[in-house]
């Protein structure tokens, strides 16, 4: 969102102030994540509104109160009005169930996110493999409408190379077409990029690309919409969580202690905005040997004491697998490529966890 374009000169000022209100429990400001949505002065009253997904009641009247004394406090402002339009977010046990109840995105029943604390852990893998796996579980019984996938990961977009797409997405009526890879529907940065082209660009610009795959795609009826974040607790995140209601959130990491630890701190942030978390899935959990022994190369138990640090579920503990790897860089994930594996039995076994806590199962 390119704010300067939006606002009157006049007006500037006004916006520069609110620049300085956080969001609750973030360093980023209201405007870099997009929530002011209009912004007026006329004879020294100021008025502003706000779009905030949220459940929590706090955060509104935290917002409003900080927005009005940061308003105030340009000189010739006078009085200030904040005017705040709240949705709230829907928690795993509320998703919709009955065809007339409104989701998220239109036609689409669910939205899993998928996110790590930090890089390196497997977390594209997993999101790949995982969507494969519902896709695959769902499409067993009557009236499937599918698995679609959207790579928020706006620097580093992989989920194309994992599904084998290399298509480039169409605009009719006005909508982006997504392309379709391994039978679900999927969008990327990544399918509108050279293969060699960087992403260079500011946080704002991240914001705006992912509230236009969220809203200007056309994703029709799906049961599962599979979203991978980027690593962190940035502005892909809040850009999400912010433009539409999440239905829960995964996180990966490794049992490495480094990665359990930044695991914990990112999911942490979804309780800050209100997504609920479905479950923890452990990748690399383990190397199996020759003799069936069992390698904790990266340590044990980093999975199970996040989930329970976190009073959330232990989904799955994925092996160190060279087929996993293969199916990423082939496009044919390994739930696909090997379903009878241990590492795609495992995928099986978190894709049930999730569509069960979705009230999908």
């Amino acid at each position: 969102m390119r704010i300067r374009h939006i606002f009157p000169m006049n007006e500037e000022r006004l916006l520069e102030a609110l620049k300085t209100v956080r969001y609750p429990g973030f360093s980023r400001d209201i405007v870099s994540f997009g929530l002011v949505r209009d912004l007026k002065l006329e004879g020294g009253h100021a008025t502003v509104l706000l779009a905030v997904t949220t459940a929590d009641s706090s955060i509104p009247s935290k917002l409003s109160a900080e927005c009005e004394n940061a308003l105030l406090a340009v000189p010739g402002v006078k009085k200030a009005t904040v005017n705040i339009s709240v949705q709230a977010t829907r928690a795993p046990s509320d998703a919709p169930k009955d065809k007339d109840e409104k989701p998220a995105i239109s036609g689409v029943k669910a939205i899993v996110a998928v996110a790590s604390g930090k890089g390196g852990v497997g977390k594209s893998t997993v999101a790949v493999n995982i969507a494969c796996a519902m896709d695959k579980l769902l499409r067993r019984g009557r009236g499937c409408k599918g698995v679609g996938v959207l790579d928020c990961d706006i620097y580093g977009p992989s989920i194309p190379l994992m599904l084998g797409a290399s298509g480039r997405p169409e605009v009719l009526n006005g909508r982006i077409q997504p392309e379709t890879a391994q039978g679900m529907k999927i969008m990327s940065m990544g399918l509108l990029l050279d293969d060699d082209s960087p992403v260079v660009w500011r946080g704002p610009m991240v914001t705006s690309a992912i509230v236009q795959f969220v809203k200007d795609v056309e994703w029709g009826e799906l049961d599962v919409l599979v979203v991978d974040l980027p690593p962190g607790t940035g502005d892909a995140q809040l850009a999400l969580t912010q433009n539409i209601p999440v239905t829960g959130a995964v996180i990966v990491t490794t049992p490495q202690k480094a990665a359990v630890t930044v695991a914990r701190r990112g999911a942490r942030m979804f309780s800050k905005v209100n997504v609920p978390l479905i479950g923890v899935i452990e990748n690399m959990s383990y190397l199996e040997m020759p003799d069936g022994s069992r390698n904790p190369i990266f340590g044990s138990g980093g999975g199970a004491a996040t989930a329970k640090a976190l009073e959330t579920a232990l989904l799955a503990e994925v092996p160190l697998e060279a087929g996993v790897r293969e199916g990423s860089d082939e496009g044919l994930p390994a739930v696909l490529s090997a379903p009878d594996s241990p590492a795609a039995k495992e995928f099986f076994k978190a894709a049930e966890g999730i569509l069960k806590a979705l009230g999908l199962a």
